[in-house]
């Protein structure tokens, strides 16, 4: 991640043992997933515009902790708790500890869920201003990931959503189709702003050891809605073609193997290329080499009712490289006709015949990466993004008036 500030680059911050900003995220950080570029580059710019900041996020494996870095402090919650509902409602109380032993200095806390956010809210003597940075909702996508949780669970998640919503000073929201679905949820119209993914430009990146001679290339988690088996099978109809298919799996081989039993049964496995948990900063590389990027997002709630920001199509956008997408109002926020080869989701049929007349045209291929390249610099930078927060901070720093707590069961 290179430039603006992300956590790499706030170095020149004060001490963080008096944070006045915290950035609070039930994720893992750093990690492979999309959601850990957006941490580091969010918070990264909020600790440089309060000048010291607090990360609390989730830890385990080798990750410390604590972690003390010149002008921010990493905290992470690392119990080993196998239930998600009851780990999220132990981190939510790990939060609410933290943020009070640090009221005193705190002016702005970003959080990034509802587990966050309820917290952040919940002590009536705090003077911090809460920005919730809304990127998805429980409620909508955890029956896609695990469709036994009950519905009076999913309910009770809801509620806290809306809640959590309606309490915040700010809402930011990487689109507007996550937009909508806040103010549908309780935000206030007024308080909502959106700031879109962002990604570096791209410049000369060397070929990734081992790159077949010709692939796609897949981006990113492997659940559900984001469509990944209507690509595998787009692929079983492209075997006469000289192309394979490289998979940059934020999933660790471990969670992957119903995909790979998955290619085989299609008779593709030998066209599927592996790779797991990538370092970000080498995914450029993968991008850049690639005849197409393929973002084949499912018609799912998740994507239509709620929506989404896919990193993966920005990047692949500052790399140069087509987009191949699902043709979704989440996607043609970022992209069009003009920038990137739309097709209508969840068609495996019409997805390889997408990327055939692409595969074929290798003139179109160049235009379409040209101007996929030049709406990301024009519109998609983290620079941009950092400017529009920035914004957002600035018209939060009068004292906070008093508050109702907000109870966090």
């Amino acid at each position: 991640m290179t430039g603006g500030p992300d956590l790499r680059t706030a170095r020149d911050a004060r001490s963080a043992a008096a944070p006045a900003a915290a950035f609070v995220a039930f994720d893992r950080f750093p990690g492979p997933k999309g959601s850990a570029v957006h941490i580091g580059r969010s918070a990264g710019a909020l600790f440089e515009h309060f000048g010291s900041g607090l990360l609390a996020c989730l830890g385990g494996g080798l990750l410390p902790i604590a972690q003390r870095e010149p002008g921010f402090d990493i905290i992470r919650f690392v119990e080993p708790i196998p239930n998600l509902l009851d780990r999220a409602d132990a981190f939510a109380c790990f939060v609410d500890d933290t943020l009070r032993r640090h009221r005193d200095t705190l002016q702005v806390v970003q959080v990034r869920d509802p587990w966050s956010a309820a917290p952040a809210l919940a002590d009536p003597r705090r003077r911090h201003r809460v920005v919730y940075e809304a990127n998805g909702f429980p409620s909508i996508e955890l029956p896609m990931a695990w469709p036994g949780v009950p519905a009076d669970t999913l309910a009770q998640i809801a509620r806290i959503e809306d809640a959590c919503l309606a309490g915040a000073d700010a809402v930011v929201t990487p689109s507007a189709t996550i937009a909508a679905c806040a103010i549908r949820k309780g935000a206030d119209p007024n308080r909502v702003t959106v700031v879109p993914n962002g990604a570096d430009p791209v410049g000369a990146t060397e070929r990734p050891p081992g790159a077949p001679r010709r692939y796609l290339v897949y981006v990113g988690a492997l659940q559900r809605w984001q469509g990944f088996g209507t690509l595998l099978r787009a692929m079983a109809r492209l075997t006469d073609l000289d192309v394979d298919l490289v998979v940059c799996s934020s999933w660790p081989r471990r969670r992957a193997k119903d995909w790979v039993r998955f290619t085989h049964r299609l008779g593709i496995a030998d066209r599927v290329h592996w790779v797991y948990e990538q370092p970000h900063d080498l995914i450029a590389g993968w991008l850049a080499h690639a005849e197409a990027s393929v973002a084949p997002l499912a018609d799912v709630a998740r994507n239509v009712e709620q929506g989404c920001c896919p990193l993966k199509v920005v990047e692949s956008m500052a790399a140069g490289t087509p987009v191949v997408a699902s043709d979704l109002p989440c996607v043609r926020e970022l992209v069009d006709d003009t920038t990137a080869k739309l097709v209508p989701p969840d068609r495996p049929a019409q997805l390889a015949r997408a990327l055939r007349v692409l595969l074929d045209d290798p003139a179109h291929r160049r235009a379409l990466g040209e101007a996929g390249r030049r709406r990301a610099a024009e519109r998609f930078t983290w620079d941009r993004a950092d400017a529009t927060l920035r914004t957002v901070w600035d018209g939060l720093t009068a004292p906070a008036p008093d508050h109702p707590a907000l109870a966090l069961r």
